[in-house]
């Protein structure tokens, strides 16, 4: 039994053996009036997929298949489709796969913070069926959450824009980022490459805060206008003090976060926003923050809205993710899992040759 009964997907089955995949048949949840399938034909290789395989930030519902940055071909549409998919589409699809769409929060167009949300992979839909991701043949989606690809942007490259985009796309247009406003990156690499590229499309100062200077080259071609090795320059916070207007932390470690330095480099009342997740939690005081006012927060994913307006600006400023691809399958799904866990990655990983994988 094969589509549309069945899919084949590669599943890690053992967290102490979180890169090692094996192929497995699944049965994705039933088919609705407002779903979608797509046939995949790349996926990104997202830190969180090396966070959820290996139980860093909870143990994973087993077998789990990874991956929510999925490009590929519209192959069915549900009846009650409404915006305008039709097979052959090419679309994307990201970290969420479902909303309710009727709770206050949804109609806020804030789909990403509702109550019921369900993950792209490793969650389930209220009726109990059990999401699966993109290291897959095919994945079936609320068509709320399938987006149209522009024709200038490149399945390969546009792939790890579906999460690492839009999760920096976001918090920078939902605090008024635009021309003049001085922006702090916080981390180079999967997200904060994107970060770094977004926020000087939007007009930004843009200020790259990293531990050494081993990356000045990249964020200075990424687009920064300003670079800042926290390790070997001692005197940066004061330096920088009260220039920022947001911070945007795109850090996949707590170790050695220098939180004070970072906020005295913020304008009173500006914001620390966190997308990146580390496992182990900050340390934090209320008297961290009053010296200038300082907000912490934190930010999901984006809205609908803001996802199509993101694809817009990355096809009209030739914005494409720096990735290196991998073929799908036991090899490539492997080397990349174990090479994003090592962080020896320039900045993302892109898995291709679909057809090949999969029958």
């Amino acid at each position: 039994m094969g589509y549309p009964d069945n899919f084949e997907g590669f599943a890690v089955t053992d967290t102490a053996q979180w890169n090692t995949v094996k192929k497995i048949d699944f049965t994705p949840k039933p088919f609705g009036p407002k779903d979608i399938d797509i046939k995949i034909k790349a996926c990104g290789v997202c830190g969180s997929d090396v966070h959820c395989v290996t139980g860093g930030w909870a143990q994973p519902d087993l077998p789990v298949i990874p991956g929510h940055e999925i490009v590929g071909e519209v192959v069915r549409v549900g009846d009650g489709v409404e915006n305008g998919f039709k097979v052959g589409d090419r679309v994307g699809v990201g970290a969420q796969a479902w909303a309710c769409l009727e709770c206050e929060t949804c109609k806020d167009e804030n789909e990403t913070y509702c109550p019921d949300w369900v993950d792209t992979y490793n969650d389930k839909y209220p009726d109990g069926s059990k999401s699966w991701g993109g290291y897959s043949s095919h994945v079936r989606i609320h068509e709320h959450f399938v987006f149209p690809i522009p024709e200038a942007l490149e399945s390969n490259d546009v792939a790890p824009m579906l999460c690492a985009g839009i999760t920096t796309y976001s918090p920078l247009v939902r605090n008024g980022v635009g021309p003049g406003s001085n922006v702090g990156i916080i981390g180079i690499g999967g997200l904060g490459h994107f970060a770094i590229m977004f926020a000087k499309a939007l007009g930004a100062n843009v200020y790259t805060f990293s531990r050494t200077n081993s990356k000045k080259d990249d964020a200075i071609e990424l687009g920064t206008d300003h670079f800042i090795a926290t390790f070997e320059d001692k005197d940066w916070s004061s330096k920088y003090a009260r220039k920022l207007d947001i911070i945007i932390s795109c850090g996949n470690s707590s170790k050695n976060f220098d939180l004070d330095g970072y906020l005295k480099c913020l304008k009173v009342h500006g914001k620390l926003i966190s997308v990146g997740l580390p496992e182990e939690p900050f340390t934090v005081s209320p008297g961290d923050f009053i010296k200038n006012g300082t907000l912490l927060g934190s930010s999901h994913l984006g809205s609908r809205r803001e996802m199509l307006e993101m694809l817009d600006l990355a096809a009209k400023n030739g914005i494409k993710a720096w990735h290196e691809d991998l073929k799908v399958g036991e090899k490539g799904i492997g080397e990349a899992l174990e090479r994003c866990h090592n962080n020896d990655v320039k900045y993302r990983f892109v898995l291709t040759d679909y057809d090949k994988a999969f029958n």
